[in-house]
């Protein structure tokens, strides 16, 4: 009996752990919305995506990873001086306030795109915030055209997989074509 109430105890914590990180009420993904998305159109190597997350709570809300089926692995970046590199400690999004993630700032590296991204396209993304909730989301496909910058990353990336690979804060017109969608 002891040994039942036990258990019956230890699966009534897990439940409850279960609930809270996958978004469940009170949940940090709850106050989140993301808005404006959109992926770089690329054959292969790496890309980034974009968009505008807005946190409706009292409260700083912390990205600390994301991933997409679009990629074999997708990091937090930010350009800084032309130079692309991994955030430490994730992207913070204040209390009542906006994080843009954009060319030439914050964005989502994808990494090792195992399938060309076409113009059209739509990309599943999935946030993972500091609290255990997600939020996924989908990106349109656009193309776009800016200014090369460097990788600071410590991954053993060759020129190819960089080639085409651009950051900067302008996009070109037809990158902006249904963005107020």
């Amino acid at each position: 009996m002891r040994t039942l109430s036990r258990a019956a105890i230890l699966a009534t914590i897990a439940l409850a752990l279960a609930a809270c990180s996958t978004g469940g009420s009170g949940a940090d993904a709850d106050s989140l919305t993301i808005n404006d998305t959109w992926v770089k159109a690329a054959e292969s190597g790496m890309t980034a995506a974009f968009g505008v997350v807005t946190n409706d709570s009292d409260h700083d809300i912390t990205i600390v990873g994301a991933s997409s089926d679009a990629a074999t692995m997708v990091e937090l970046h930010e350009v800084v001086d032309a130079v692309m590199q991994q955030v430490d400690g994730g992207l913070t999004i204040p209390a009542g306030g906006e994080l843009t993630l954009q060319p030439g700032g914050f964005h989502l590296m994808f990494m090792g795109i195992p399938a060309p991204l076409m113009a059209g396209d739509e990309v599943s993304v999935t946030l993972e915030l500091e609290d255990g909730s997600t939020l996924p989301f989908t990106a349109v496909v656009k193309d776009f055209t800016g200014a090369d910058e460097e990788y600071a990353g410590d991954m053993d990336m060759d020129h190819e997989s960089m080639e085409g690979m651009d950051m900067s804060a302008s996009p070109s017109p037809s990158a902006m074509e249904g963005m107020d969608d």
